[in-house]
């Protein structure tokens, strides 16, 4: 029997949903030696990590380049070669930072699923506003062959609170810059922009052109709390999208804050040691739904009766 338009739409919206792709964004705080050694903190670091297909991890506070090594030992095991299924890798900046402090962003994810196509460190020289950035953006322009979206340039930052106005707004440079460079066309920016609370309050937003340009659409909304501690309510982590083909496809509901506390059932305590942000995440639409899904609504041919 037919099923109702009603019902093909839902049906490809879970299906959708589960076959898509889910890309996240997680400031770890401080992610150096001692919360490596943090047994329970690392086990709870791993499963968020394992929820994504592509994660950008910032803080990582590394000089001796051991963090996303022990990662990978703890995603795919000790040999690549032995392990079975879904290998993980990743991509990493240089460390980032005025003066002696510095912080690495890093993108961890499914080779299977994802590539890295090129990688740009963003040059902050610009004319009148040299060295906005605390940590330039490290951008990354991955392919998928299994997103209805095949490409997409991932723009990651995380600010310092009292300058993230200007910092935010400064990602519109970056985008046009990106654009004319490698004629890209789907844009993430993503990570924390402590984009909230005091660092930006609402009268400072019409001087972030991230915002007032239409173009630029903003998937974490300003009434989300994307921190740990309950003295806080902020929105500071976001991801905000550009180009019309990667809007089009993300699935619908899916751009949320992940409360790793509530769904390990972590102390506040032990989610704290973790980290005093939640990541914040959204899914991409797997080509393989759309692909089905035309198979199995295309109208069929009627037969003929016989007298």
């Amino acid at each position: 029997m037919p099923q109702p338009p009603t019902f093909l739409l839902l049906l490809l919206l879970s299906t959708g949903s589960a076959l898509a792709l889910r890309l996240c964004s997680f400031n770890v705080r401080s992610f150096g030696e001692a919360k490596k050694e943090n047994k329970n903190a690392m086990d709870v670091i791993v499963k968020v990590i394992k929820r994504c297909d592509i994660i950008l991890l910032m803080e990582i506070k590394d000089s001796n380049n051991i963090i996303c090594p022990m990662l990978m030992d703890r995603l795919n095991g000790n040999s690549r070669n032995s392990r079975k299924g879904t290998m993980y890798n990743y991509v990493i900046s240089s460390r980032l930072g005025r003066n002696t402090y510095k912080e690495q962003y890093a993108f961890l994810y499914k080779e299977k699923l994802l590539s890295v196509k090129k990688r740009y460190l963003y040059h902050d020289y610009q004319a009148g506003d040299t060295d906005v950035f605390s940590r330039e953006p490290f951008v990354v322009w991955f392919q998928s062959p299994y997103t209805v979206v095949k490409d997409f340039v991932i723009v990651p930052l995380h600010t310092t609170p009292e300058t993230s106005v200007k910092e935010i707004d400064e990602l519109a440079d970056v985008y046009t810059d990106m654009k004319h460079r490698w004629k890209a066309e789907n844009f993430i920016f993503m990570g924390d922009f402590n984009a909230g609370c005091s660092y930006v309050p609402k009268k400072a937003w019409k001087n972030i052109r991230l915002r007032t340009d239409p173009g630029f659409v903003w998937l974490i909304g300003d009434q989300e709390d994307t921190t740990v501690k309950e003295s806080t309510n902020c929105a500071y982590d976001r991801i905000v999208l550009r180009g019309q083909e990667i809007i089009s496809f993300v699935v619908h509901g899916s751009n949320r804050t992940f409360d790793f506390q509530k769904a390990y059932g972590l102390t506040k305590e032990e989610a704290l040691d973790v980290s005093d942000h939640f990541p914040v995440e959204f899914k991409l639409q797997s080509s393989r739904v759309f692909a089905t899904n035309k198979k199995s609504i295309s109208p069929r041919k009627k037969k003929t009766r016989r007298s």
